[in-house]
């Protein structure tokens, strides 16, 4: 500070008040505080004004809503404008319930008192205040009124009036006036011309760093709506908005770098944005995340991650994540098994309008679901209804209800019935109705369209068709039918969406003994991956494999440690496979 501003500030208020606030905005907050708190407690409306608002940020002093309230009041009753604006402003973005700003009595409270719980706005009070301010000139306070005319209760609402605020402010260049503006606009827009028109004060009110505004052009931009379209400019405005926290772009531009629109394609970074968008509440950008960590591509597939993100969608009543958790904990994947929660989610996914969900009833009663016989009841009635109006998915529900006794006695014929129906067009039916005419359950036993109506499903991709078709392939059952080589790639199909059972039969296979080139090297690899998700021959075999080099691999370590996985489950051929190799281990050492 020179000599000259020295003398200044202790010869005059001005001067002072100039020299808190130098100190203020170079950093020597502590400072510039004790300078502003003596002028406000002598009276000084500006001084007042800074230290609510140092209360308020935490700048040389902890943090607290209380005091920097306080404050603030004071001076807006003393006529500051700015602090009727920030008054204003609090009222109207809430306070915490039994909050309330009494005037400052006595000295300054240098202890922090964090106020914590649900804001809770109060537009009556932001109207005054806001009022007091925007008459006073303040284009802030104008469009912070014109919101509040706006958006408020029903009472206090007066669009025309608002706008006419609005207008007002935006003449004065106020960024929010701009934005307020154009909301205007766009809420009664016909033509292109006031959407053009709109656009320009969108892009008046980005100049003042808004994110709602440059998410907003980037919907204009996708859509070529008051600007022409461009998915490069809608990219950037949603990155700008995406910058400023603003969730809904964030999750678009994540979604534009995970398609490579408007930008270059590029996974880790739209993985960085999805993320962002997922934690500040957005849905469906936890229900993409969780797909793409089930599914893997560029990203590592990892289904404990993908677990994670649909759980968060789901919990915000997604029906697709739902379901997708569902189904997750129906076989196991990434999660512990457990019917009874993946009839759980089911049934959240089928109550927030996914209707798949419904398709999946079938395999969870097969699973041992738990229900009461009132929701078992309540179900088939549902299910019931819904056939009789040529729901196919109902059809096929419903066929399970008669085939396992849900909701009433057992009933083959009813259930064949019903599943005949539904395989028009619901898969599990083609497959469930194949077996009851594979095992004779209902209708007349009829292998050869049990094999047509089978295979029908695994062609269509159902990974539990797909192991079971190739089951019969391999052992002739079918009008003693072989084909060894479609087996082999159902099983790769099965086993390439996750399905463990089909990952231990497909390692079989390229093991040797079958019509099938032998590949040990993947018959270890596969032999692993079913391992892994806990299958116990799959370990046994993998135990062997390790133990005796057979893939021309030998790690006696970790094949002891696979065996003992496996005799840990029960596999009883794991205990002589271990007795063996300490047999081997003992004539070593002698």
């Amino acid at each position: 500070m020179t000599f000259k501003r020295r003398i200044t500030s202790l010869l005059s208020s001005k001067g002072k008040l100039e020299q808190a606030i130098h100190l203020m905005e170079t950093g020597e907050t502590v400072r510039g505080f004790a300078l502003l708190s003596r002028m406000a407690a002598q009276g000084d409306m500006e001084a007042s004004f800074r230290v609510g608002r140092a209360y308020l940020d935490g700048a040389g002093v902890p943090p607290s809503l209380e005091e920097g309230a306080r404050w603030i009041l004071g001076a807006a009753e003393a006529g500051h404008v700015e602090a009727t604006f920030v008054l204003a402003t609090l009222y109207t973005v809430g306070l915490p319930e039994g909050f309330e700003i009494r005037a400052q009595t006595a000295g300054l409270d240098l202890s922090a008192r964090p106020v914590s719980g649900e804001r809770h706005p109060d537009f009556y009070q932001g109207r005054h205040w806001a009022q007091v301010a925007a008459d006073a000139g303040s284009a802030d306070a104008q469009a912070l009124l014109g919101y509040i005319l706006t958006n408020g209760p029903e009472d206090l609402r007066d669009l025309p009036r608002a706008r006419a605020l609005y207008e007002q402010s935006a003449a004065a260049g106020c960024s929010q006036g701009h934005l307020g503006l154009a909301l205007a606009i766009l809420h009664s827009a016909e033509t292109e011309d006031a959407r053009e028109i709109a656009a320009s004060h969108l892009k008046e009110a980005t100049k003042g760093g808004l994110g709602t505004a440059f998410d907003i052009l980037g919907r204009m931009s996708e859509a070529g709506a008051g600007v022409p379209q461009d998915m490069g400019a809608a990219a950037r405005y949603y990155r700008q908005a995406a910058e400023r926290n603003i969730v809904g772009a964030q999750a678009r531009y994540g979604l534009f770098l995970l398609e490579g629109v408007g930008v270059e394609l590029h996974y880790g970074r739209a993985e960085t944005w999805l993320r962002r968008a997922a934690l500040n509440g957005d849905a469906e950008s936890a229900a993409l995340l969780g797909d793409l960590y089930a599914k893997g591509g560029e990203l590592p597939p990892n289904l404990m991650e993908a677990a994670s993100w649909y759980r968060l969608a789901a919990e915000q009543r997604h029906g697709g994540a739902a379901r997708a958790l569902g189904l997750l904990y129906l076989t196991g994947n990434g999660v512990h098994r457990d019917p009874d929660v993946a009839t759980h989610w089911f049934r959240v996914a089928s109550e927030s309008g996914d209707h798949h969900a419904d398709a999946d009833f079938g395999n969870l009663i097969l699973t041992g679901a738990s229900a009461t016989d009132d929701q078992k009841q309540a179900l088939k009635e549902r299910f019931e209804r819904a056939a009789e109006k040529g729901d196919l998915v109902g059809a096929f529900n419903l066929g399970v209800c008669f085939a396992e006794g849900v909701g009433s006695t057992q009933d083959a014929a009813e259930a064949a019935r019903w599943m005949q129906k539904a395989t028009d067009g619901v898969v599990n039916a083609q497959f469930w109705y194949g077996r009851m005419l594979l095992e004779g359950r209902g209708v007349q036993p009829d292998p050869t369209q049990a094999m047509h109506w089978m295979e029908k499903a695994a062609d269509a991709g159902m990974a539990e068709a797909q192991v079971a078709v190739a089951q019969l392939l391999v052992t002739g059952q079918i009008n003693g039918r072989r084909d060894h080589a479609r087996a082999l790639s159902l099983y790769q199909a099965a086993a390439d969406s996750g399905n463990t059972d089909a990952m231990f039969s497909l390692a079989a296979m390229y093991g040797g003994g079958h019509d099938v080139e032998e590949n040990r090297s993947d018959a270890q690899k596969w032999f692993r991956k079913a391992a892994q998700r806990g299958n116990g021959l799959a370990q046994l075999m993998l135990g062997r494999y390790l133990v005796r080099g057979i893939a021309g691999v030998t790690d006696l370590v970790e094949g002891r440690s696979w065996l003992e996985r496996a005799k840990a489950q029960g596999i009883q051929d794991a205990e002589a496979e271990l007795i063996n190799l300490d047999d081997a281990r003992a004539d070593e050492d002698d």
